[in-house]
């Protein structure tokens, strides 16, 4: 029976989602985070205007350019990037907390944040790189968002072909036509990623008990 089966101990990983605005990334994120209990959200600061929609402390801690500069000279971030012109950065102690006591951490980040990532936390990261079917099909989704001026959305596109430049840094890179199926994809990787030995740090402790009988 699975439910009889010993819980193994183990160190946390960052799962890191990238994509293009509009390619589906926060859609997928809110689904795994229903379905994954030991998965949190990492909240990231921003200096970006709060949406009427966005909670504080649940979507971004809003920041100005001066508090969110005193956290950089502290050297409280695991990264930080400059995006559409503003600030955004990652928390470094709440991250580490987690992953000391087995808690995964998602990330909802672009290619410069997991670049940084990958220079600060390379060892517990997985990243994974979502695309869009089709340029017009990312074209109709952002529009169809309605939370941005038209002005910001042509910003966007414009940007999305630099972004998707990046695919072949990621670990992992899926094509997001179909949601479910691409969920699914995701959730795939994190399990297997959870089950890699270099992870599971009581693997030891188990082996020698199922030696000593």
């Amino acid at each position: 029976m699975l439910n009889n089966l010993p819980h193994i101990r183990r160190r946390g990983l960052m799962l890191v989602l990238s994509s293009p605005s509009g390619a589906g990334k926060t859609t997928i994120s809110r689904r795994l985070m229903k379905t994954n209990p030991d998965l949190q959200l990492s909240v990231s600061v921003t200096t970006r205007p709060q949406r009427p929609a966005e909670v504080e402390g649940q979507d971004y801690f809003f920041v100005s350019e001066k508090a969110f500069q005193k956290l950089c000279d502290a050297n409280a971030f695991l990264e930080h990037a400059l995006v559409f012109d503003h600030f955004y950065g990652t928390l470094r102690q709440p991250v580490e907390d987690a992953l000391t006591q087995g808690q995964d951490v998602l990330f909802d980040i672009d290619w410069q944040g997991t670049q940084a990532l990958s220079q600060s936390a390379r060892g517990d990261l997985v990243t994974v790189f979502i695309l869009p079917p089709r340029w017009e099909e990312l074209e109709r989704r952002l529009k169809s968002r309605a939370q941005d001026a038209e002005s910001i959305v042509a910003k966007r596109m414009s940007k999305a072909s630099d972004e998707m430049s990046h695919w072949a840094e990621y670990d992992y890179v899926l094509i997001n036509d179909h949601f479910e199926t691409t969920l699914h994809q995701v959730q795939s990787v994190l399990t297997a990623e959870r089950l890699k030995r270099t992870r599971q740090s009581g693997l030891s402790d188990f082996v020698k008990s199922l030696k000593a009988g």
